[in-house]
């Protein structure tokens, strides 16, 4: 459900700057079966799971949306492009403070130490969700944003790493994801004030 909101959120977005191709398309929905990928959401996440893979990766289809349309072509596709990792950032730090509290109440019942568990997944799957996102490789939300601010003079760079995204995007995964996790580690910690 988390890359579901980040998707919808972004349709939701290209619709308050002026594109309705989203929801043309029916992709307004937290319906998370208009959002499957068949690949992306089920055929990798299960291959992962019965190689008992170390880590787990998918995504859904993204939900689609038309910067000619925006009424502001820069801006709108930084904030298309942001809303995503916003949302998912908005929900680790809702499910941080839920979690802040149960901790607080000094309840240590069963019940809440498996319901503090659920919680604590879900933040680190956002932040993973928001801090992966912000890497500017294609067709990742951060390369959206980076590619709306730099200058047109960059062109060669913004064609360099669209033309070789897979394979940067797979070399990233195999050789640098292990650097994301201190940030979402210390994230995790200033959200909840727990350590992983």
């Amino acid at each position: 459900m988390s890359v579901v909101i980040h998707e919808v959120s972004h349709g939701f977005v290209a619709l308050r700057f002026g594109d309705k191709t989203a929801l043309y398309a029916g992709r307004l929905t937290l319906n998370p079966l208009k959002h499957l990928d068949m690949f992306g959401s089920i055929v990798l996440p299960g291959l992962l799971i019965l190689s008992h893979s170390p880590f787990m990766f998918g995504w859904a289809k993204p939900v689609p949306y038309n910067p000619l349309n925006l009424t502001n072509k820069k801006w709108g596709t930084v904030a298309v492009a942001a809303a995503g990792i916003i949302a998912n950032l908005f929900i680790a730090v809702f499910f941080g403070l839920i979690l802040r509290f149960i901790v607080n109440s000094g309840v240590d019942s069963g019940v809440f130490v498996r319901l503090g568990f659920i919680i604590s997944s879900i933040i680190l799957v956002n932040l993973g969700l928001a801090i992966f996102n912000l890497v500017p490789i294609p067709p990742l939300d951060g390369s959206k944003i980076l590619f709306s601010l730099l200058p047109n003079s960059l062109y060669s760079i913004i064609t360099f790493l669209e033309q070789y995204s897979l394979i940067l995007i797979i070399v990233f995964i195999f050789f640098f994801a292990d650097s994301l996790y201190p940030i979402i580690s210390n994230l995790y910690q200033l959200i909840t004030g727990l350590a992983i």
